[in-house]
């Protein structure tokens, strides 16, 4: 039905937009746009990933299983970004603390020591294979890729604890170009199977946290491949982080529930130029005091945030908006979940804003060609009933009627 009423409306969009002398190319990828749009928003509701945790107490092991989700919507978020590096330095905004903060928060939930939740976090990261990568990506990309190299790995690990409340390095090894962490611990680590190993950097101690290695036999802090204890290292600290996302993943260790949401407009698709409308929708089940994001794309530009609003008591939400310049503009809203519920995206929709002069003049169109269509009718009816209306003179045949003289 949402494709249908799409198609419909692109249709009439699409037939004022050749009326107004806008190419026949362009309304067809403004079509194409939108329905891939709509393909993605409805039938996409994001990645699930499971990890498995280990906790040590007392000589007894807990076991845990941490479900994540990450929305379509933050993978598209970064899959959009900027990946371009052009100095080591640029590494650092890799590093999305904000985004993968639900992990750090449930992690912390049962590694409380700074030493424990560090490795709680190598744990995971270990759990992602290893996948030699050409291009730079984001943590989430990484997430839902499941596979990354050594720097790939590095941003997943410094993301969590940074959002764990670490102090965190980024370490590269220029001349075999790899990279790990380090990680600044108020007492010497006590896990680390080895004598352990540290960078010196502003008087601080950064233990080592190498990120690759498996489940079983993974590297813990402090723990140092013998074949990077001689390299020259490049410290890269993480005041250019990113600071803040359009979202964030969502974490348990229960299984996670489906949640919904949609998305209308409080008027119909065709909107004048400087009118005020709502953008407004319902959160399904009715939770309160959730932060929605507001998403907007003019024509074929990419996505921008608009807003970010609150759930009432019923779930829903509201955001007024005006129209100040023509054009075509899609809308979608998204919610990143929380510890119970799977976070949700809405449908996408279209809105046309036309001006009021051009509005006046399709109507004038309309009505003339109304005009025009009614006297070629009232024509073609005149016509026909003046022909029947003549009356037929009776046949005279020639050679009996005349005559010569």
């Amino acid at each position: 039905m949402l494709l249908f009423i799409t198609s419909i409306s692109i249709f009439f969009i699409s037939i004022f937009l050749m009326r107004v002398g806008v190419k026949v190319v362009a309304i067809v990828v403004v079509y194409i746009m939108l329905l891939l749009a709509t393909f993605q928003a409805v039938f996409s509701n994001g990645y699930t990933l499971s990890y498995k945790l280990i906790k040590s107490q007392n000589g007894a092991f807990s076991e845990y299983k941490l479900n994540v989700h990450i929305p379509t919507f933050l993978y598209q978020y970064y899959r959009s970004k900027d990946h371009k590096l052009t100095s080591p330095a640029d590494f650092a905004k890799f590093v999305t603390p904000y985004a993968l903060k639900p992990i750090a928060d449930k992690l912390r939930e049962i590694y409380s020591d700074d030493e424990e939740f560090a490795n709680g976090v190598l744990m995971l990261v270990h759990q992602i294979p290893y996948l030699v990568t050409e291009s730079a990506r984001y943590p989430v990309e990484t997430l839902v890729d499941n596979g990354g190299d050594c720097d790939l790995l590095s941003y997943v690990a410094a993301s969590i604890m940074k959002a764990g409340s670490l102090d965190v390095v980024l370490l590269y090894y220029e001349n075999i170009n790899h990279m790990n962490l380090g990680v600044n611990l108020p007492k010497e680590p006590k896990l680390a199977r080895q004598p352990p190993v540290y960078i010196m950097y502003r008087g601080t101690r950064y233990y080592i946290a190498e990120c690759t290695g498996g489940l079983d036999n993974g590297w813990r802090v402090g723990e140092c491949p013998s074949d990077l204890k001689n390299e020259k290292v490049k410290i890269i600290t993480l005041e250019r982080c990113e600071q803040k996302s359009p979202g964030q993943v969502s974490v348990s260790y229960l299984i996670l529930k489906p949640s919904a949401l949609n998305l209308t407009l409080s008027s119909n698709n065709f909107i004048l130029q400087g009118e005020i409308v709502m953008l407004q929708g319902a959160l399904s089940p009715a939770l309160s005091g959730r932060n929605v994001t507001l998403y907007i794309k003019a024509g074929s530009s990419s996505w921008n945030i608009l807003a970010e609003v609150k759930t009432d008591s019923r779930g829903f939400f509201s955001y007024p908006i005006k129209f100040n310049l023509t054009g075509v503009y899609f809308f979608r809203a998204n919610w990143s979940g929380d510890e119970n519920y799977i976070g949700a995206g809405s449908p996408v929709i279209s809105v046309f804003v036309v001006s009021p002069f051009w509005l006046f003049v399709l109507i004038t169109m309309f009505a003339l060609i109304c005009i025009t269509v009614v006297i070629i009718v009232l024509k073609c009816v005149l016509k026909s009933m003046y022909t029947r209306s003549i009356p037929k003179l009776p046949e005279i045949d020639l050679e009996k009627n005349f005559y010569f003289i």
